[in-house]
């Protein structure tokens, strides 16, 4: 696998308009799109923290100001090397319109905001979906030669149908969600997506505003999807000093404005570490937005090179 450096952290909002252009180009060319994902792994070497924007970052998600990095940012920090890979012109699926489907995070220690972190991401995993086809892009954060913090981010082309895929049959019903009783409530305003967009640099038009999340198919603009997961995780696990990981699975979006039931619940003995669950929802619809779950990470489990 070939590696391509990048000079520094790409703009987002770049790529974004990189990505309509190829979108464009392949709309207008009689060339057969690729279909197959792109060997190449991007990389930025001893990238640097904003402080401001990462004090930002922790007001807008009701983080404590701290020294060391939220998991969420951390995934923030290192997103625009993943989306350099997507918006390669040999990548197979659009970029627009991708569908977030999950994340799976290890933060394997504590990262001081004045490290200098370097940042490699890949795609792999290009599989039928029975809505399209789904693709895993990866990212690694590394303090010199240590790996400190790796996440997996889960996409969905819905509609796309790649022809050397088969596509898989639809699963049973799920269960019926059954709202439990909420230990919180977020109240999300109409400048939700706007707000996060500024801290984040994720100006995709799906968030800004009503206007132009209906240009997109949308009836409004809706939440990041990482808004939801950095606060919540922030949430379950602010004393985590030790390695943890966790995963959030996304099921329907948050139509901006609203009000998300929250749903907090610890497992273990008292005064001992476990699992910690969560899910969002609708209180009207009964309808979940999100679920996961947060825990410490045992040292046999962590990734070679941590």
């Amino acid at each position: 696998m070939s590696v391509q450096e990048l000079e520094a952290i790409p703009a987002l909002g770049r790529l974004y308009l990189t990505a309509a252009s190829n979108a464009a180009r392949s709309r207008l060319s009689s060339a057969a799109a690729p279909k197959t994902l792109p060997s190449a792994r991007h990389t930025v070497q001893r990238a640097r923290v904003d402080l401001e924007n990462l004090t930002n970052f922790q007001r807008l998600v009701l983080h404590s100001a701290q020294d060391t990095l939220p998991s969420g940012y951390v995934h923030t920090f290192a997103f625009p090397v993943a989306m350099s890979v997507m918006a390669r012109e040999d990548f197979p699926l659009p970029l627009l319109g991708l569908v977030h489907l999950r994340n799976e995070v290890q933060h394997l220690r504590p990262i001081h905001y004045a490290e200098p972190l370097s940042v490699t991401a890949w795609a792999e995993n290009l599989a039928g979906h029975r809505a399209g086809t789904q693709v895993d892009l990866v990212a690694e954060v590394r303090s010199g030669d240590e790996l400190v913090w790796t996440g997996r981010s889960v996409y969905l082309a819905k509609g796309v149908f790649l022809p050397r895929f088969d596509r898989p049959a639809a699963p049973g019903p799920r269960p019926e969600f059954v709202p439990p009783n909420p230990t919180a409530q977020w109240r999300l305003g109409p400048d939700a997506g706007r707000n996060y967009a500024r801290v984040s640099g994720d100006f995709n038009p799906i968030h800004l505003s009503a206007l132009s999340a209906k240009a997109l198919g949308l009836k409004r603009s809706i939440a990041h999807g990482m808004y939801m997961a950095s606060r919540v995780v922030g949430e379950t696990g602010p004393a985590m000093q030790e390695p943890f990981e966790w995963n959030i699975e996304f099921e329907s979006p948050v139509f901006l404005p609203a009000t998300v039931s929250i749903r907090i619940s610890e497992s273990g003995s008292p005064g001992e570490r476990g699992t910690t669950t969560f899910a969002g929802w609708n209180q009207r619809s009964r309808r979940r937005h999100f679920h996961g779950w947060a825990r410490p990470l045992d040292a046999g489990t962590q990734p070679a090179g941590a």
